[in-house]
């Protein structure tokens, strides 16, 4: 049996609504976890909000309402994208659940136990909008000018007492993993960022706050709250049911194994440092991976409130088609590097690949065989020409199956294409409606290829575009049973004895055009 695969999002701060970089995320992450299902593992994806810190306290208290209130708002928002995006999740967590401060306190008392936490005093650089502390070494600016963070946020002095981990401790552990599992951070530019760092010293990293009280209570505390990224982390726990022995806690982590973290390139450092830094104070397994993904841009802007150019996920899939917008996201950006994108691309995209090339292989095919088989199944001999084909699917259909194993859908998506492509230069060379008149025997052998190649991509770009793929399949009749294929060859062969009458299709993917209001 296979090694179950737990793969997790980020959990998005809901201090605003979610912008289009939330959902090439959830995007990403479910086309990586529906292929997986596909072929056949145990999987479980989960995603959600996190919902506590000073930032979420702040926007509450400038709205004049409770930070509950606001999350249960916001977080409502997160998830309507994931589900108007198709985002096949299991858990959608939420870091303001009961069992989630339960979570999280479990995991405190344990690095407590392990004695890697002590009460001091806290003074240093905080910034609110990262939640995150630094360094004075890390900051930009000084001598007059107003400091910054690495991300160029604005930090402040900041003074108060503090539980403290004791995270030099780990500088030698992480160094070692990293060492040790070479792909524990990707990719590779992320993972040399993080070696440097933790090679130039780490400080104990205070993780308590008192200044404010929208989070996770301390332990046995009064008056501290746990510092964000504590809690958030823990997350990745809380939706399999820790502190509890559940079976979904022993089978997607206790015993360690394929765990994967998508997450955006600005966070890499508390997922490749201080969490696993916490996860082996407290004797936990690590995770497999952590993937840090790259910007999106608009236009190859980066997208900010101020200049207006921040796009809403959902008016992009109202206007261009979720499908449409899931297959230009990961056909268009190389995963792991920044990318662009712009309402003329989506539509170009759209238009040339899934319309044109796809689809109306698809339409014309299926549409020949309604007229001219009266739906009937193709059957027939096939010859050296029709064998090739196959092969050639066959060959895409590995690239496919490796890409997406190594976390790169541009690429399985560009192998993909070629097998489409190979298919159009077949029925353009076998000529059917040509046939139809001189070799019928001929015409049916070419059909029946063809419908099964057509069946296969559709079966192939399922985490791609699952509700176009389905539709397809639904369509052509394909059992649901025969739609995943451990051996990732994804061949699928009509059965001799099939009687299922094709009725004339509908086509998949309609020409998009650009209006003003999308330019």
């Amino acid at each position: 049996m296979s090694q179950p695969f737990y793969i997790t999002t980020a959990i998005s701060y809901p201090n605003g609504r979610p912008h289009i970089g939330h959902a090439y995320e959830a995007i990403a992450t479910d086309a990586i976890a529906r292929f997986q299902r596909l072929m056949g593992r145990n999987v479980r994806f989960q995603t959600g909000t996190d919902e506590h810190g000073l930032k979420m306290a702040q926007a509450a208290r400038a709205k004049d309402i409770e930070p509950r209130a606001l999350a249960d708002e916001m977080s409502g928002y997160f998830q309507e994208m994931d589900d108007a995006l198709n985002i096949s999740y299991d858990r959608f967590i939420r870091t303001s659940e009961p069992a989630h401060h339960e979570a999280s306190q479990a995991l405190w008392k344990a690095m407590e136990a392990n004695g890697d936490l002590y009460l001091g005093r806290y003074e240093g650089w905080y910034s609110i909008r990262d939640e995150a502390f630094y360094d004075e070494k890390e900051l930009i600016g000084g001598e007059g000018e107003a400091r910054l963070s690495p991300q160029g946020t604005p930090v402040e002095w900041t003074v108060e007492e503090s539980w403290f981990f004791r995270l030099s401790k780990y500088q030698q552990p992480l160094l070692d993993l990293y060492t040790s599992q070479p792909d524990f951070i990707r990719p590779e530019s992320r993972r040399n960022e993080i070696m440097r760092f933790v090679e130039g010293g780490l400080s104990d990293l205070s993780i308590s706050r008192t200044s404010f009280d929208w989070g996770v209570k301390v332990p046995d505390s009064d008056g501290h709250v746990m510092y964000v990224w504590v809690d958030a982390l823990t997350n990745y726990l809380t939706g399999l049911g820790y502190p509890a022995d559940t079976r979904d806690y022993r089978t997607f982590w206790q015993k360690g194994g394929d765990i994967f973290h998508i997450i955006g390139k600005d966070i890499v450092r508390f997922h490749t440092v201080y969490w696993p830094a916490f996860l082996m104070s407290a004797n936990l397994p690590l995770p497999k991976q952590v993937f840090g993904h790259g910007f999106l841009l608009n236009r190859g802007e980066k997208m900010s409130k101020s200049v207006g150019n921040v796009a809403d996920p959902l008016e992009l899939s109202q206007a261009f088609g979720v499908d449409q917008l899931r297959y230009f996201l990961l056909s268009e950006v190389t995963f792991g590097n920044d990318g662009s994108y712009s309402p003329e691309a989506i539509v170009q995209k759209s238009n040339s690949e899934l319309a044109n090339s796809f689809g109306n292989l698809a339409q014309r095919t299926l549409s020949f065989i309604a007229k001219n088989l009266d739906g009937r199944m193709p059957q027939g001999e096939k010859q050296d020409v029709d064998e090739e084909l196959q092969q050639s699917l066959g060959i895409a259909a590995y690239a496919f199956r490796m890409a997406m194993n190594d976390f790169a859908p541009s690429v399985a998506i560009e192998a993909w294409m070629r097998a489409v492509f190979a298919c159009n230069a077949y029925i353009d060379a076998q000529a059917p409606w040509t046939l139809r008149k001189t070799d019928p025997v001929r015409m049916e052998a070419v059909l029946g290829t063809l419908y099964e190649a057509i069946a296969s991509l559709a079966i192939m770009i399922q985490p791609i575009i699952p509700a176009s793929a389905t539709t397809l399949l639904d369509q052509m009749g394909v059992p649901e049973g025969e739609r995943s294929c451990e051996d990732g060859a994804f061949w699928y062969s009509i059965p001799a004895d099939s009687d299922f009458i094709l009725a004339a299709p509908k086509p998949l993917f309609p020409r998009l055009e650009l209006t003003e209001a999308d330019a």
